[in-house]
C-alpha cells in the first residue's frame, strides 16, 4: 500500500468523525427532551471537548513551535493568532454568530492534519497514531460545532452539509504536508503555533464560560477528562 493512498486512509478516518459529531449532536438535540439531562450533557460535552482542545494547544502544537522555532519568531506566530481571532471573534459576536468551538476545531484539525501528511513518509506509526487522536478530538468538537451553527441560525441540514464538506479538510490538509511540508518543519511549526493563539483566545473567551453551570461544578471534570485523553494520545505516540 503506497504511502499517498495510507494519508488519505488516514486522513480521512480522522476526518469523517467531524460528520459522525454533527449527526451525534443532531439525534441528542432531537431524543433527549429532559431539560435539567440536556443542559448537563452539554456543558460537560463543552467543557470536555475544551479539555481536549486545550490538550492539542499543550502537548501537540506549542511542542513542535517549541522545537523548531526561536523565541522571538514563536511569539509573533502566537501573537498572530490570538489577535487575528480575537479580531474574527469581535466582528462574528457583533453579527450574532456562535461559531467559537467550530473554529477553534478547525484551528487543531487544519494544523494537525498537515503534520499528518508531512511526519507520515518518515514515521508511520507516529502518524498512524496522530490520525486516531485527531479523530476522537473531532468528535466532541464538532458534536458541540453541531449546536453552535443551529444556535446561530443555520438549519440542521445545512449545518449538516457544513461538517460534512470540513470532514474532507483533513485529507487537503494532509496531502499539503506530505507534498509541501515534509522538509518544511519551520512553516510547519509557525503554522501550529498561530493555530494555539487562536485557539486559546477562542477557548477561555467562549468555550471556557460556555461549560460552567450554575450551581454545579462536576461539569469541569469534563474538562479533564479531555485533556486526559489528550495525554493518553500524546504518551502512545
Amino acid at each position: 500500500m503506497s504511502d499517498l493512498f495510507q494519508i488519505i486512509l488516514y486522513a480521512g478516518f480522522s476526518g469523517i468523525t467531524v460528520f459522525i459529531g454533527g449527526l451525534l449532536g443532531k439525534g441528542f438535540s432531537h431524543h433527549i427532551k429532559e431539560p435539567q439531562v440536556k443542559e448537563k450533557i452539554t456543558h460537560t460535552a463543552i467543557a470536555f471537548g475544551g479539555g481536549i482542545i486545550l490538550s492539542a494547544v499543550a502537548l501537540v502544537l506549542i511542542p513542535k513551535g517549541l522545537e523548531e522555532l526561536e523565541l522571538l519568531p514563536l511569539l509573533l506566530s502566537f501573537s498572530a493568532g490570538a489577535i487575528l481571532f480575537f479580531l474574527a471573534e469581535s466582528y462574528l459576536s457583533k453579527k450574532g454568530g456562535k461559531v467559537a468551538q467550530l473554529l477553534a476545531m478547525l484551528m487543531d484539525f487544519i494544523p494537525e492534519s498537515i503534520a499528518l501528511g508531512a511526519l507520515f513518509a518518515n514515521d508511520r506509526t507516529t502518524g498512524t497514531l496522530l490520525a486516531i487522536f485527531i479523530g476522537l478530538q473531532n468528535l466532541p468538537e464538532s458534536f458541540n460545532s453541531y449546536r453552535d451553527l443551529v444556535r446561530s441560525g443555520f438549519t440542521i441540514r445545512k449545518t449538516l452539509w457544513i461538517l460534512f464538506f470540513l470532514s474532507f479538510a483533513g485529507i487537503a490538509g494532509a496531502l499539503v504536508g506530505h507534498f509541501f511540508m515534509r522538509d518544511q518543519p519551520a512553516i510547519t511549526a509557525h503554522l501550529m503555533v498561530f493555530a494555539s493563539g487562536g485557539i486559546l483566545y477562542l477557548l477561555f473567551q467562549d468555550i471556557a464560560p460556555a461549560s460552567k453551570m450554575k450551581k454545579q461544578n462536576w461539569a469541569a471534570l469534563g474538562a479533564c477528562l479531555g485533556f486526559l485523553v489528550g495525554m493518553i494520545g500524546e504518551k502512545v505516540m
